[in-house]
């Protein structure tokens, strides 16, 4: 029997970007009603589809092992409690389903006896064709179908895979493993309410609509029973207990909504990306966490040795992961906090101080494909950008072109290369260059050459001079200005 599945549920089954299916849906070759996908119409497009190997687990696996790069073996499935609620749920619902299945179908056996009945009765030829037709239609109700995998498979990613709706926005996301709500709209690219993370300041709490909630952690923040009667709920300290819920909150709308924050972190690590390149991961604490957009940028204050430094850097990791900020620090002559970083001063274990977040270098909200352009340690603001882009997974194709001036520039050649290998709508350009303004004309016409840029949202970082020289020539390639996003590093 055919299912009528949102958009979110269709690509995850298949494997695909909610933006490719978009596209097919603008083309005619998938048919909607109501904004809904039937199972029958998806498998006709992709038929290649089985419950062996299907696009949502490969596709979801692929993504946070080899593009994330992140520990997922563990902590897979949702918790014990968690998952026994959604099957009691699950199991709830299909009671109710053969529930009034037998109650049609009773009637159904009682108005055929009826009309058996006055057929009987009468000569009027009426009665006898609707008897026959009416045992027709029970002899093809009753008669064996064809199981519909895609209705199976969802069914299946119901008890594993939670999904969640927003109001009022409409955003929708899913809910894996033993992630809690917060987390997982996090992990979904949306911009949640939150402060702590750990259910002390309340800042993250919601209305659930619909749907069940089950507590996954201690809370500190008091609920008053008319907020619990009401249905408000920690999104931090709560994942869905049925596999479909809907939760009222209100979302930032851009980088104004974001509060600037004073937060106290450690040095994690330390790590040479290239010889004039370190990776630098700080850990924020439990009850401080920075809530940013991806591609803003903050100033960190600390020191070490008798000396103090401040240096002002964008993110390169996604809001998803609060509690471990990265950055791309090159050699910078003049740069106290960077000659500090590469002479050692500045060591694992070491307090920092981060203000911040600042800067509207974000993800504008559009379904345009997105053509991603970076030189040197530009690429850390870009790489925070598309892991929120492949995180909200909204748009029909991502594409990242990579200017090194120096022969150790693509430093993290091998992240986006997993990217093209996780991703089928990403492509992945190395180029080099020593003048970054030359290099940034040649990457022009090379992007123009493979990418409808006109119709492209297109963000760049990188030096003031390769910033200028692209954003010349990618207007000039047909990319309108409103369409243009850049940041000079």
């Amino acid at each position: 029997m055919t299912q009528w599945l949102s958009l979110s549920r269709a690509s995850r089954l298949v494997g695909v970007a909610r933006g490719v299916l978009q596209k097919e849906i603008r083309e005619g070759r998938l048919a909607t009603s109501d904004g809904l996908i039937s199972t029958a119409s998806l498998g006709a497009l992709y038929p290649d589809f089985s419950l062996e190997e299907s696009g949502a687990f490969e596709r979801v696996a692929r993504l946070k092992e080899e593009a994330f790069g992140r520990r997922v073996l563990e902590h897979v499935l949702p918790s014990q409690a968690v998952m026994a609620q959604r099957l009691f749920a699950q199991s709830q619902e299909l009671a109710d389903v053969r529930r009034h299945l037998q109650r049609y179908h009773e009637l159904v056996v009682t108005t055929q006896r009826r009309i058996d009945e006055l057929a009987a009765a009468t000569t009027d030829p009426d009665f006898a064709q609707l008897s026959a037709a009416l045992e027709r239609g029970l002899a093809e109700v009753l008669a064996t179908e064809t199981a519909d995998a895609l209705s199976i498979m969802d069914d299946m990613l119901k008890i594993v895979s939670a999904h969640v709706t927003l109001r009022p926005s409409g955003h929708e996301f899913f809910v894996d493993g033993r992630d809690s709500l917060l987390q997982a709209g996090l992990k979904a690219g949306l911009k949640l309410n939150y402060g702590c993370g750990n259910g002390t300041c309340g800042l993250c709490k919601a209305r659930v609509v619909s749907g069940e909630v089950v507590r996954t952690m201690p809370f500190d923040y008091p609920l008053s029973e008319a907020e619990r009667l009401q249905g408000y709920t920690l999104l931090c300290a709560h994942s869905a207990g049925s596999s479909e819920i809907a939760i009222e909150t209100l979302e930032a709308l851009g980088p104004g909504e974001i509060p600037e924050q004073e937060i106290g972190v450690r040095i994690r690590g330390v790590t040479a990306l290239a010889p004039d390149t370190r990776l630098l991961h700080l850990s924020t604490l439990r009850t401080g966490r920075l809530r940013f957009l991806a591609g803003q940028s903050v100033t960190l204050f600390g020191g070490g040795g008798g000396k103090d430094a401040q240096g002002a850097y964008p993110i390169a990791s996604c809001p998803c992961d609060d509690r471990n900020l990265h950055f791309h620090i090159g050699r910078n002559t003049g740069d106290v906090f960077a000659e500090m970083l590469f002479d050692g001063t500045l060591k694992a274990g070491d307090p920092l101080t981060v203000w911040g977040p600042v800067g509207d270098f974000v993800l504008a909200d559009s379904d345009r494909p997105l053509a991603f352009v970076a030189c040197d340690t530009g690429f850390a603001p870009i790489k925070s950008l598309l892991e929120h882009a492949m995180a909200v997974d909204a748009v029909e194709s991502l594409s990242l072109d990579w200017l090194a001036t120096r022969p150790d520039g693509h430093y993290l050649a091998n992240q986006c290369r997993a990217w093209a290998a996780a991703f089928d709508h990403f492509r992945y350009a190395a180029h080099a260059d020593p003048d970054p303004a030359g290099g940034a004309r040649r990457m022009a016409d090379a992007m123009a050459a493979a990418l409808p840029l006109a119709g492209s949202d297109v963000y760049v970082a990188g030096p003031a001079s390769f910033v200028a020289a692209i954003t010349v020539a990618l207007q000039a390639a047909g990319v309108p200005a409103s369409q243009l996003r850049s940041l000079v590093i």
